[in-house]
């Protein structure tokens, strides 16, 4: 007796999984002859066998499985999963050794630099892990793909991403709009970085539901941050009583990465950064592990480095 069955396709783009054209579609219904499918929107129906249909929900969840980690699939690892022979191989794939993530269009996000990929074994054997370092070294990008790989291979339940709202000359207060925009501008980096490493569709799906969280720094007081991968950026701009509130945060399984520059620093003069006394404070602390960055880690334009190098030779 056929049975029918809706699948819906939840936190990726419909066209990557049903193609252009809706050609992975059409080579999906080549391995499955029996079963009838309706695809419209996000929804596919499908009419047949129950053991067709099992086969074909099995595939089905490899296949957007596949499409979330990467963010996008081609013909031939398509044809690849619908082979029986090679399904498997596929629903235990696994980021390897360097790769972090894989980000939109396919692109491999991974630590470059000497100091990038210490950041990486600094957060595999510790639970905090401090980077400082100049502008353009990777501390935040990292740190972002370090967050999104532990939530990918579910390591953690969630991501939070903070700031404090301190930037040169500015004031909130003169900023136009409601709190969240008024916000958002100081975030921009950490979405940046989200966007890069996340389906715009599946971000925006984490976001909703809260398990990805970007907030300011003042937004963590009173909180106790379980099975979370955390990253204070910009630390250099936390007071001494900001820091020490964010560190005791720090809940069951949690993961904290605090990245900065001490060199910019856009606090009051009459406030010094906590970021600078932490490292006297906890440097004794074996289980918190400092990298610091420098110009040969710079992964911006040439002149980034250059730039850095004028500055340190002026001082």
């Amino acid at each position: 007796m056929a049975l029918e069955k809706t699948l819906l396709l939840e936190g990726i783009n419909p066209l990557d999984f049903f193609g252009v054209n809706n050609i992975h579609l059409d080579i999906i219904q080549e391995s499955f002859p029996k079963l009838r499918m309706v695809a419209r929107d996000n929804i596919i129906k499908i009419t047949g066998d129950p053991k067709d249909m099992l086969n074909f929900e099995e595939k089905f969840n490899i296949i957007v499985s596949k499409i979330e980690k990467f963010g996008f699939i081609n013909e031939s690892d398509l044809k690849r999963i619908l082979d029986n022979s090679e399904a498997s191989e596929y629903a235990n794939t696994e980021l390897n050794g360097e790769t972090l993530v894989h980000g939109r269009g396919g692109i491999v996000i991974k630590a470059r630099t000497p100091n990038q990929k210490k950041m990486v074994e600094a957060v595999s054997k510790n639970d905090m892990l401090i980077a400082i370092g100049p502008a353009g070294t990777g501390k935040t990008y990292t740190a972002v793909a370090m967050a999104v790989n532990a939530l990918k291979n579910k390591k953690v339940r969630k991501i939070i991403l903070t700031r404090p709202a301190v930037e040169a000359g500015e004031n909130l207060g003169f900023l136009p709009g409601d709190l969240k925009d008024k916000l958002d501008p100081y975030l921009q980096p950490l979405y940046d970085a989200l966007h890069d490493m996340i389906p715009a569709q599946k971000l925006a799906s984490f976001i909703e539901d809260r398990t990805i969280e970007i907030a300011p720094l003042a937004f963590m007081r009173g909180r106790t941050l379980d099975y979370a991968f955390v990253i204070l950026d910009e630390a250099q701009n936390a007071t001494e009583g900001q820091l020490k509130m964010f560190l005791t945060r720090m809940g069951k399984s949690a993961k904290f990465v605090l990245t900065g520059d001490i060199t910019q620093i856009d606090l009051p003069k009459n406030q010094p950064s906590g970021l600078i006394k932490a490292q006297h404070i906890l440097k004794k602390i074996k289980e918190i592990q400092f990298i610091y960055l420098n110009e040969s880690d710079v992964v911006r334009h040439h002149l980034v480095t250059k730039i850095i190098n004028a500055y340190n030779n002026e001082q």
